[in-house]
């Protein structure tokens, strides 16, 4: 079985975090890039079921820059069998839509059996490349799932919602997403950061994936205007004289809550 699992680099989640106000794009030098958390949980289910199934590949895939190797290798020493890496300057910037071209054409073209990815970044936050990928793969789709089981030709798990916990299965080939529900990565060894280092690790661009990154026939999101974050303005104080439930009652009202 070849495992596909999709990566990302991001701003330290602990760290700095903000937006360069001449782009709209996060500011990657006000934090240490780090391999996103939820990322990490999805190489770790991979790795699982290769530990329990011998002659299992995991690959992880990314599209950043060049200088995410470092952080992309941090997979390879935790265990993931190889890397693909797509860098193309003209992809900077690339909105949800050319992401999910750019990751569905790597994926076609590496091979798979199932794609596993984090359901929710911690720096973009879109929380739908997942299911875009699956769409232009066609294949089936579970996302947000608190847990996941893999069989030779199937993957399953359970999705937690308001109305309660689903359990979603499907055929392979498939797309899962995960959230943090699932066990964190596990720790890399000195062992395995050297094994890393002698790992294949294919780098391809845009125009070998056969993506055109500015094709006019493709309606893509443009951003219109950034701004900095407002301070944050002191609240209302209700001093209590005797009649703070009516003041409260009327500042309810005022806000249109009540």
């Amino acid at each position: 079985m070849k495992i596909v699992v999709l990566v990302k680099e991001v701003p330290d989640t602990w760290g700095e975090r903000r937006l360069d106000l001449e782009t709209g794009l996060a500011d990657r030098a006000a934090s240490a890039p780090v391999l996103d958390e939820i990322d990490e949980r999805a190489v770790e289910a991979a790795l699982a079921h290769a530990d329990a199934h011998p002659g299992t590949e995991v690959v992880v895939l990314t599209m950043a820059p060049a200088s995410a190797a470092a952080t992309v290798r941090k997979a390879l020493a935790m265990g993931a069998t190889s890397a693909v890496h797509v860098v193309d300057d003209g992809l900077r910037g690339a909105d949800l839509l050319l992401t999910a071209d750019v990751l569905a054409a790597a994926v076609r073209r590496t091979g798979f059996d199932l794609v596993i990815a984090g359901n929710l970044s911690t720096d973009g936050g879109g929380g739908v490349v997942p299911a875009m990928v699956a769409e232009l793969l066609g294949v089936p789709q579970l996302t947000a799932l608190s847990s996941l089981e893999v069989t030779d030709d199937a993957v399953s798990g359970e999705r937690v919602s308001d109305a309660g916990t689903m359990r979603v299965s499907a055929s392979l080939p498939a797309v899962v997403s995960v959230t943090e529900a699932l066990p964190e990565g596990r720790f890399t060894t000195f062992k395995g950061i050297m094994a890393a280092k002698k790992k294949s690790y294919e780098t391809l661009d845009a125009g070998e994936l056969g993506v055109e990154v500015e094709d006019p026939a493709q309606a893509r999101y443009i951003m219109l205007s950034v701004a900095e974050r407002p301070p944050r303005a002191a609240g209302t104080t209700i001093v209590d004289e005797g009649d703070a439930g009516e003041k409260l009652a009327a500042f309810l009202v005022a806000e249109g809550v009540a």
